[in-house]
Order: C-alpha cells, then sequence, then structure tokens
C-alpha cells in the first residue's frame, strides 16, 4: 500500500506540473496562430490519446492522417515529463520532415521572434504563476506562525550538537555571525542557509555569552541527520495507543501528557523518544497527567525499542502570528518563492560544484520526488501543495537554463536569430537538439541510478 500511495501522489505532482508547463506552450501557440500538433502527457510511445478527427484511438496514429488545425491529445508511455509538438519547429520530437518544405502560414519558423519568444517561455511563466498562487494561497490561509524562544529545551544524545558540548538551558543568540529572534530562524540557518558549511553558534549559558565553532567536516551533511536540538517548552501528548502493546497494558490513553520517563523530567517529546529507545526490554517509570491529576506507572518497552504509543508535540511558549491580507500577501508570496525556489536552488548548486554538499543528497529524480511527495502528503494538503510549488519553481528555473533541448536553449537561439537578424541554420539547431537531448537523458538516467541506490 505505501508503495502504491507513493506512485499515485508521484502521479499527481508530476502530472499538474507537466500539465501547467506544456499548457502554457499549448496556449501561446494557438493564441500567436501557431499549430500544435500533439499535446502528450508522457513521453515514448503512444498508449492512447484522443483528436477530433478520428476520435479515441490506441497505439499509434496512422501515418498518412491529416489532423489539420487541431490537436491529437495523448498519453504515452513514460509518465516522465511531457510535451507539444508545434508545426515548424525542431523540438524534443526530433521531427524535421518539414524542413524542405515551403513555411506555412500556421508554422513556428514563420512568425516573428517575438511571437516565437512568447511560446518558447510561456511554460516557465506558467510554472512561476503555479507556485506564486500556492504561496499566495498559503500565506492569506495560514500566515505565518513564529515560535517566539532561542532557547534550546532537549539536546539529542550522540548528535552533532550534543558532542559539540551544547547544552540544554542554553540560548541562541547568533548562527555564523546572523542574529536569532525566533526557533524558525535558528532551523532556517542551519537547515537550509548554512547548508554544507561549517557553524557557529553564539549563545548565552548562565548569564554567560560563549561561542561553538563545529567544523564542517564534523557535521556531515545535516540535511540527512538532524542537527539534534529542540526547542524549549515542547511537551509530547499521546496521540493514539496501539492495542496489545505495553503502553496500553500500563494504563496509559490518547490524550495523557507525558511528564516524567525513566526517572527524568520530560521537557521535549524527542527527549522522550530517545529515553523510551534506551530503555528497550528494561521495566521503567513513567509519569503522565490526565485531566490534571499526575498518575504513575510501569511500562516495559518492547525489544523494538517502542512502547506503542503515537506522539504528538505541543508547543506550550508563545507564538507570534502574523496575519496577511489579499494586498500584503502578495510581496510576501513573491519574497518566498523567490527564496526557496531560486536563491536556496542557485545556492545548492553552487554548494554541490564546491563540495560542500554531497551531489546524490543534493539532487534527485523521479524515485526522490515520488518519495518526497509521499511524505508532504502525510503533512496535509497545505504541504503537499507547497511541495508542488517549490517543484513547480524548480522546474521553471531548470528549464530557462541556456542548454540545449531546454526552455533556454531554444530561447538563445531565438535571441541570436533577434541580435543578427538572421536564423541558426537548420543543422545546427538539430545538431544542438541532439547533444542536448542526450546529455540530458544521460544526466536523468545517473540520477534515477543514483536514486535507485541511495533508498534505504
Amino acid at each position: 500500500m505505501e508503495i502504491i500511495s507513493t506512485v499515485f501522489y508521484f502521479l499527481i505532482v508530476i502530472g499538474v506540473l507537466v500539465f501547467v508547463h506544456e499548457f502554457g506552450h499549448f496556449a501561446a501557440a494557438r493564441l500567436t496562430g501557431m499549430r500544435a500538433e500533439v499535446f502528450a502527457f508522457g513521453m515514448g510511445y503512444r498508449l492512447f490519446g484522443f483528436n477530433k478527427v478520428n476520435g479515441f484511438t490506441f497505439g499509434k496514429l496512422q501515418k498518412d492522417i491529416e489532423l489539420g488545425e487541431h490537436t491529437d491529445y495523448r498519453i504515452c508511455a513514460f509518465p516522465i515529463g511531457g510535451y507539444v509538438k508545434i508545426s515548424g519547429m525542431v523540438d524534443e520530437s526530433l521531427d524535421k520532415g518539414f524542413i524542405n518544405t515551403e513555411p506555412q502560414p500556421w508554422e513556428y519558423r514563420s512568425k516573428p521572434v517575438w511571437k516565437r519568444m512568447i511560446v518558447i517561455t510561456a511554460g516557465v511563466i506558467m510554472n512561476i504563476l503555479l507556485a506564486f498562487l500556492i504561496f499566495y494561497t498559503i500565506t492569506l490561509v495560514k500566515g505565518k506562525s513564529l515560535t517566539e524562544t532561542t532557547t534550546i529545551g532537549y539536546v539529542s544524545k550522540g548528535s552533532i550538537a550534543y558532542e559539540s558540548g551544547i547544552t540544554e538551558g542554553d540560548k541562541v543568540l547568533r548562527i555564523n555571525g546572523k542574529n536569532v529572534e525566533y526557533w524558525d530562524d535558528i532551523q532556517s540557518k542551519l537547515y537550509i542557509d548554512n547548508l554544507g558549511e561549517s557553524i557557529s553558534i553564539d549563545f548565552l549559558r548562565n548569564g554567560t555569552e560563549s561561542t561553538i565553532k563545529i567544523p564542517k567536516d564534523k557535521i556531515g551533511f545535516i540535511g540527512e541527520k538532524n542537527f539534534g536540538i529542540y526547542p524549549e517548552k515542547i511537551v509530547p501528548i499521546i496521540n493514539g495507543v496501539s492495542s496489545g502493546k505495553p503502553a496500553e497494558k500500563s494504563g496509559i490513553q490518547k490524550g495523557d501528557l507525558v511528564t516524567g520517563f525513566a526517572g527524568e523530567k520530560i521537557t521535549n517529546a524527542q527527549k522522550l523518544i530517545d529515553l523510551i529507545k534506551l530503555n528497550a526490554n528494561k521495566e521503567t517509570e513513567i509519569k503522565y497527567l490526565r485531566e490534571g491529576r499526575e498518575i504513575v506507572s510501569k511500562v516495559t518497552p518492547s525489544a523494538d525499542s517502542t512502547i506503542g504509543i503515537e506522539i504528538t508535540s505541543k508547543y506550550e511558549g508563545s507564538t507570534k502570528i502574523i496575519t496577511y491580507n489579499i494586498f500584503s500577501a502578495i510581496p510576501h508570496a513573491a519574497s518566498e518563492m523567490y527564496y526557496f525556489g531560486v536563491e536556496v536552488f542557485f545556492k545548492s548548486i553552487g554548494k554541490v560544484i564546491t563540495g560542500d554538499i554531497p551531489f546524490k543528497k543534493a539532487i534527485g529524480g523521479p524515485v526522490k520526488i515520488a518519495q518526497a511527495s509521499a511524505q508532504s502528503a502525510e503533512g496535509g494538503f497545505m504541504t503537499f501543495i507547497g511541495f508542488v510549488a517549490l517543484l513547480s519553481m524548480s522546474l521553471a528555473v531548470i528549464n530557462i537554463l541556456p542548454f540545449p533541448a531546454l526552455d533556454g536553449g531554444h530561447f538563445m537561439i531565438l535571441l541570436w536569430e533577434a541580435i543578427f537578424r538572421k536564423p541558426v541554420s537548420y543543422k545546427v539547431q538539430i545538431v544542438l537538439q541532439n547533444v542536448g537531448f542526450i546529455i540530458l537523458l544521460a544526466f536523468m538516467l545517473f540520477v534515477i541510478y543514483n536514486d535507485i541506490i541511495s533508498i534505504k
């Protein structure tokens, strides 16, 4: 069932992104007087499709079929992308049969450069618009919630933070010289802004300011493992109890708030999880609150280091809520979209090139996208569409890169024509398209291989 749900959410994500991108090309082509011969979801062999000439059919179309101004809407064998075949254009279909014929008024090659530029960039523009609309919607609906603390409530034993000497009660002041005001600032600076770099943390301990510097070789890749610090005032609440497990036998019920375990005060949900793991097969005291009354019981974690509970975390400190209206949400959504979709993207690529971030950890293909799609869906609808928005921006940024076979490559050919008043020869276009396609295919196969060997 897990594999089915993973594939399901992957197809939804890819389906939405491909449709939006290709619809941009399709709509722009039609609006500028060009014919779109094919609108395909997927690549390769035509499984089935529909057009107004011969209706719904399976398999390949007849070679002698004349669609005229109509489009064949099709589903192809490999759901890893899609394309729109525009008449008179050298593209990923590698169709060059039109080259030796007279240009027709409805063909791409017959239109002025500015119209062709609109068609080429329309897919990227649609992906950017989709990302903006999602960020804008999330901003309006959820606003922004900031955890108003920078005090560490728990340090996971054996973690990077624990080994570096960070302790409970430390109040973080700065990370790599940048002030932090909320726990959200700490998260972004550890897991995004300074990923792959050495970390310098300025903190307040017992009224005295100190600094801990952690070299990047000791940190490793934080994107794969947790740094190990958690905010204060995060209490664990029992959200579910498995039948027949140790927790049920000890009397624990849904809604109980755990306050103590193995003689230690529980101030953080992760602390409870870690203590349960450390006490496998040991009868241990557990304290919890039920309707304001403290209950003390005994529980013996199983050999797999679990007691059969589902834990939810509740933050009992103060939170700053920022709300936005239909106007103020615009700049905030645009800023978030640029930061996560462009700035973080290029910063990550730069760190891959310099070796600060391992390639296999930073670059993900269909397998990793599928896994991330399912994981984001588990976080709820808003989390899921937020993931779609990030992918949409990534797709836009990648597609506009000036590389053959990508939209950016086509745009550079048009830019050359606009500047020098002379089109690039079909021979050169075909060579560039073939070389670009081969390189992209090889890169995709390498990424997929990397995905597979990284599966845990």
